[in-house]
This record gives C-alpha cells, structure tokens and sequence, in this order.
C-alpha cells in the first residue's frame, strides 16, 4: 500500500475581511478624529483621555505641554511597551514566568495598589496619608505593574497566535527578567532628569500606548473570536486579527471618550 501524503493545510481567502474590517477601521478612525480636540498633541491626549483622569498635578509637563496620562499610567504602558520589545527578542516564548519572577511581579502590583491606595487618600484632608505621595513613586509603581501587564500580554499573545510557539519562558534565564529591571530603573532616571528631549518621547509612546497595549489584548481575543488558535505561522497570517483587534480598541478609545465628555462635558482633566 502506498503512504498517504499529508494534505497541505488550506489558505483562508482573508482579503474580502480585510477590506471589510478595513473600511470599518477608518470609518471609526475619521469619527474619532473629528470627535477629539485639534492639533498633534490634543489626539494624544485624546487617547489618554480615554483611560486616565489626566491631572496635570500627577502628570509630567514641560512648556506648558502635558503628558497624555499622569505618571501612574505613564508608567503602567511605557513599562507594558519595555516588557514587550525585551522579550520579542526572545522568539516565540510562551511559557509562564519562574515562580520567583511572578512572586516579584505580585509584589509590584502590591506596591501599586497600597501607594493608589495612598494618594486616594492624600485627597482628603480629614484622613492623614501614610507618606507624601509623589509622582516618582506613582511611575515606579506603575512601571511595576507594566511590566507584569507585559509578561502576561507576551505569553498569552504567544500562546493563543503561533502554531509553532515555544515552550520556554522569555525569563528562563536567570539574568533575563534582572536585565528587564535595570531597563526600567534606567528609563525611570531619564525621565527624572526633565529633559524635553526625553519627556517628549516619553509622551508619545505612553499615548500611543494605550492604543497598542488594547490593540494587542483585542488582536487575542479576535484570535479566539475567529477561532484560529494556535494556527498561525507568520505575522501575515495575523493581518485580520490584528486589524480586527486594532479596530475595537479604538472603537473602546471612542466610546469611553463620549461617555466622560458626556458626563463632564469637556475635555480638560478631572478637578478635585
């Protein structure tokens, strides 16, 4: 008898979707656009706008000009971005972290909700905070939890995406999740200097983080949605859902914006 061949797996006609999910990205993009305030860094901080209350007391400005998210969560997607650029040259790892790595993220993410906790109450003049709350603290705490929002993002994108994912954490190295540290320790000192030509780039990655943390978030779940788990061998495979994924983050960027312009009616930060 002779063997049978394998059948070659069957390529998906992806373009009539594409196209589609497409034209729907745009029409959302041009709403969002005209919904948002004028120039370059009114978009930006259109994004923040969306997922942080914006004060500028707890925000880093220079020149008058803002950051799009307050430290906390300058730090949260700009360690969420770090975490993810280091372990992409890991290949595609996706496998949970050593124990002793989640026990230090656990701990950060702890930190992170004891000093929110803490600033909560600095607000309020009858209740005494702990300690003075103060905006480096805020981006170390929240460059914390950015970080462990990065791992999980990292292996779960893996996992559910590539076909040929390894099983082998990005921190499988004793040295790998210390160098990540000192990557952020060393990111967190530039951005404590207040030079424009740190803190403007700064403001432009976390803005655009928000879009590419949620957009990576969504392109899993359209990944589950289309149920095309662990089927996928390169990124041009990825092109719908990650369009797809793309496109619900910011249509989540724009309804979270109306219903807070709604409610307040303007586009300034909330006033305590």
């Amino acid at each position: 008898m002779s063997e049978q061949t394998p059948e070659a797996p069957t390529k998906r006609n992806d373009r009539p979707w594409i196209i589609l999910t497409g034209v729907i990205f745009l029409a959302v993009l041009v709403v969002w656009l005209r919904f948002t305030p004028a120039g370059f860094w009114g978009k930006l901080r259109g994004l923040g706008y969306a997922v942080c209350h914006q004060l500028e007391e707890r925000s880093f400005c220079i020149h008058g000009v803002c950051s799009p998210l307050c430290a906390r969560c300058t730090g949260m997607y700009l360690g969420a971005l770090l975490s993810l650029g280091f372990q992409a040259f890991q290949g595609r790892k996706a496998k949970a972290p050593p124990v002793w790595v989640i026990v230090v993220l656990v701990l950060l993410f702890g930190w992170f909700g004891v000093d929110g906790l803490n600033s909560f109450v600095h607000m309020f003049p009858i209740v005494k905070a702990v300690y003075q709350p103060s905006n480096l603290v805020r981006l170390i705490t929240g460059m914390g939890v950015g970080l462990g929002i990065g791992t999980v993002l990292f292996v779960l994108f893996n996992g559910t995406a590539w076909k040929n994912w390894i099983k082998e954490s990005p921190y499988k190295k004793w040295f790998s999740f210390p160098g990540l540290l000192v990557l952020a320790v060393g990111l967190i000192a530039l951005i404590q200097t207040n030079q424009p030509s740190v803190l403007y780039p700064v403001m432009i990655l976390s803005g655009l983080g928000v879009l590419i943390v949620l957009g990576s978030v969504y392109t899993v779940v359209a990944v589950m949605i289309l149920r095309r788990e662990n089927e996928q061998l390169s990124w041009g495979e990825l092109a719908l859902p990650i369009l797809m994924g793309i496109t619900i983050a910011l249509l989540q960027i724009l309804a979270t914006s109306w219903l807070r312009f709604w409610l307040t009616g303007t586009w300034e930060s909330f006033h305590l």
